[in-house]
């Protein structure tokens, strides 16, 4: 029971602390440069609408083009170092890490490898899912490893292992698949691939 409990609670934590440590941060610093750009224009008599975001949008630019120097690396694994240290946010960390790692394909060859359709959570109905790995059981039957995300939010989800031939691989990249999850399908191919499924 309390077994339970602890896991629902840490898939919980996990779920919810991506999105709002990125909604804190950006809001923070939309209102931190909101704020200082905003006494400066008043006094010379100018006026940007939305100048708040623009330079929010520059910041995170800025950040990306510090953390793919050299100096920007060192500073990023400083910091890493200090978080692995912290219990509880070390575990946290490591686990948004490997998701972000996943899914966009930088995860030195772990990242999400296809994109398939399988029947969930009946026959007959079909759901979208990542090839995480393959094996073979005694039986010589070809099984996927399959992430199956949930949306919006596609670092949550469950795991399953399946039988290849129960499976229909999509010409999708793993990219396009992230984008129809993360919009509920909104973003998807006009027309989808499940009527090459064999019968």
């Amino acid at each position: 029971m309390w077994t339970h409990i602890k896991r629902t609670i840490l898939t919980g934590v996990f779920t919810i602390v991506p999105l709002v440590l990125t909604i804190y941060i950006l809001t923070f610093l939309f209102r931190f440069l909101d704020g200082v750009s905003a006494p400066i224009l008043r006094v010379i008599g100018f006026h940007i609408p939305g100048l708040g975001l623009l330079l929010t949008i520059l910041a995170v630019y800025a950040l990306g083009l510090i953390v793919r120097n050299v100096l920007g690396n060192r500073l990023i694994s400083w910091g890493e170092k200090i978080l692995l240290t912290i219990p509880i946010v070390n575990t946290i960390y490591k686990t948004i890490k490997q998701f972000i790692s996943a899914f966009s394909g930088t995860a030195d060859g772990k990242n999400f490898q296809k994109v398939i359709f399988l029947q969930y959570p009946r026959v007959g109905v079909w759901t979208l899912a990542f090839v995480t790995g393959e094996s073979v059981d005694a039986n010589s039957v070809e099984y996927y490893h399959v992430f199956v995300p949930t949306t919006p939010n596609p670092t949550s989800g469950f795991f399953i292992m399946i039988p290849k031939r129960e499976t229909m691989l999509t010409e999708m990249t793993v990219e396009e698949g992230i984008k129809m999850v993360i919009s509920g399908g909104l973003i998807a191919p006009p027309e989808n691939e499940l009527h090459n499924f064999p019968k």
